[in-house]
């Protein structure tokens, strides 16, 4: 069985006009993803055809069999078809079955790309897909691979951005490329072709309610209980109802990162090795140190306790501003 294609490797063969006749792109990187699909609708057929020649539809909306007429006639005014079909994960599996004999005996001058959230390869036509070498993850980039995105997608926007200021942007935004894109274009915005850096971040970061929640997490960590109160009163009156689960599943994390630093502060290891350990920017490892100066294990031992019966509380149907409230109380003790 052939494994899955790279992104990377289907835009090398469209740059030599060889792309396959058909496609599965799957995964969780919707904005590659996107990209590469548009790579090739520029590229593959020419505008001037593609009213004729290019095909986008829906597996919640179309008909496998009107897919497949499609896919079997030739191209009008150009050599090449392109069909595009969105929301192949909402077929049945009896429809997606019928698409196996096509797979298997395509027309070379279609390219049928299905495009799917997710792949279930225990079904016939999803493992097709993968036997005949057809099958393309777009998979999330892990947290190394980030930061060098970053500074490419900025470069590719017209301006530099220091690395101090990509490690931010990281740890309040997160890793999903849609939002970190959006974020970047803000800066581009606010900023232009200037080089951006933590300052620069930090103040647009600022008017996120992204940027409240890791505000929330730093006053706590310093156990700034009238700070935490204020911050965490703002943060709820913007966020909807599932607000104060963000809330204790953000502390769960924070929790565990500022006991692991004390476990590694304590036998005498760096903010360097912290830093490696715990995979933070140096800047973030330093300022995680710090704070779990204040923390004891006593302390640690009772906040997973605490958030424990919050968490139980929360899910019983007990007030859930109340039960935060107090959780947070009782941390900055």
């Amino acid at each position: 069985m052939s494994g899955d294609l790279q992104p990377e490797y289907v835009l090398q063969q469209l740059d030599k006009g060889k792309l396959a006749p058909c496609y599965l792109f799957y995964g969780e990187s919707d904005l590659r993803l996107e990209r590469v699909l548009s790579r090739i609708r520029e590229a593959f057929i020419p505008e001037t055809a593609r009213d004729f020649n290019l095909h986008i539809v829906y597996g919640d909306k179309t008909e496998p069999a009107d897919i497949v007429d499609t896919a079997r006639s030739l191209p009008f005014m150009s050599q090449k078809r392109l069909i595009i079909v969105r929301r192949t994960e909402a077929f049945s599996a009896s429809a997606l079955e019928s698409f196996v004999p096509y797979l298997e005996n395509p027309v070379d001058s279609t390219c049928l790309i299905f495009v799917a959230s997710n792949a279930n390869f225990t079904k016939k036509f999803y493992r097709k897909t993968r036997e005949l070498g057809q099958s393309v993850h777009f998979k999330k980039l892990s947290d190394r691979q980030v930061m060098p995105w970053i500074k490419r997608e900025a470069k590719r926007m017209g301006f530099d951005i220091e690395d101090e200021a990509c490690a931010y942007l990281q740890q309040i935004i997160g890793s999903r490329l849609t939002d970190l894109q959006a974020e970047l274009e803000k800066l581009h915005l606010r900023y232009g072709t200037l080089r951006i850096g933590l300052d620069e971040v930090r103040e647009v970061a600022i008017h996120s309610r992204i940027y409240t929640i890791f505000e929330l997490m730093d006053a706590i960590s310093f156990k700034r209980r009238v700070e935490s109160l204020s911050v965490l009163k703002r943060f709820l009156e913007e966020e909807d109802k599932d607000g104060p689960l963000r809330v204790l599943g953000m502390l769960n994390r924070q929790i565990r990162i500022l006991w692991r630093a004390k476990s590694l502060s304590s036998a005498g290891r760096r903010d360097s090795d912290v830093s490696r350990e715990l995979r933070l920017p140096a800047f973030l490892a330093s300022k995680v140190v710090k704070q779990s100066r204040r923390w004891d294990t006593d302390d640690f031992q009772r906040a997973v306790s605490l958030l424990y019966q919050a968490d139980g509380l929360l899910k019983s149907g007990a007030q859930t501003h109340l039960v935060i409230e107090n959780l947070v109380l009782s941390l900055c003790m």
